[in-house]
């Protein structure tokens, strides 16, 4: 379970969306986002889904590789179509126990399930093809106006990427911890939850350990490299917009023109 958790991982590439401009691409996960909650019906969630097909071919990303990343919410996803198949009004369509099925409710989980999956799956995009340096400088140049009020811009979105950048190295150090205890007989998959979240305990100690060992690492290398935040520093790469940006946005405006129009028609 601990390796199908893959946000925060970069996968080089060479593709349009490899090459295009990181504060593009946050822009254009935030547009997908609004269009996700903008989308009010199964007509409108298939064009966002489509779009995401579309950006998944041309990222290169393999399909497989965004579902195995679904895999840690299933549980959210099974969870959240069963409160809200199971409380729905309207027409009944079948009875379990003491629980009744409606077709309203049964939609408006299969449309919720929908709305997450699709949300999730296009965040991944943005991590999967934004190394570390270029989202954070994404995320600096686009926040860049709060430093008129004292904001510090610079940190914030420094904080942000190392805590990306950590999420695949914590879960492989979870998942060296996890052999080790097997290794001494530890059981972490029998029992009900209760004796398996207690199982679990024993990984939380030496995990923190090493959390905070790597933290003092790498503090002291950013020490041992002059490093004393924003002020005078200057970026190796000059970002710019190129024309494929500027596609892109008028793509992302479409996609909230024809979600919305979609709304108010249907």
């Amino acid at each position: 379970m601990l390796k199908d958790i893959t946000l925060g991982q970069y996968f080089p590439g060479d593709t349009v969306v490899h090459r295009m401009d990181p504060r593009t691409k946050i822009l254009m996960v935030v547009v997908y986002l609004v269009a996700i909650f903008t989308a009010s019906n199964f007509v409108a969630i298939g064009v966002v889904a489509t779009f995401l097909g579309l950006s998944i071919a041309l990222a290169g990303v393999k399909l497989r590789l965004l579902l195995r990343g679904l895999k840690p919410l299933i549980v959210i996803l099974v969870l959240t179509g069963l409160f809200n198949a199971l409380s729905g009004v309207g027409e009944p369509l079948f009875r379990v126990w003491i629980f009744t099925v409606t077709v309203e409710g049964l939609h408006r989980a299969i449309f919720l399930i929908l709305r997450i999956v699709l949300m999730v799956m296009g965040t991944f995009i943005l991590t999967y093809t934004t190394p570390p340096m270029a989202l954070t400088d994404g995320l600096e140049s686009l926040m860049s106006p709060l430093k008129r009020i004292r904001v510090p811009v610079h940190e914030l979105t420094l904080i942000m990427s190392m805590a990306l950048r950590f999420i695949p190295t914590l879960i492989e150090e979870t998942d060296k911890i996890m052999s080790a205890q097997k290794a001494r007989g530890a059981d972490f998959e029998s029992g009900n939850i209760f004796r398996r979240a207690k199982a679990l305990i024993p990984i939380l100690i030496p995990l923190f350990i090493s959390a905070f060992r790597r933290a003092d690492e790498l503090a002291i290398a950013m020490e041992s490299r002059c490093y004393h935040g924003s002020e005078g520093r200057t970026r190796m790469r000059q970002r710019r917009f190129a024309l494929r940006d500027a596609c892109t946005g008028l793509s992302g405006a479409a996609l909230i023109a024809v979600v919305t129009v979609l709304g108010v028609v249907l």
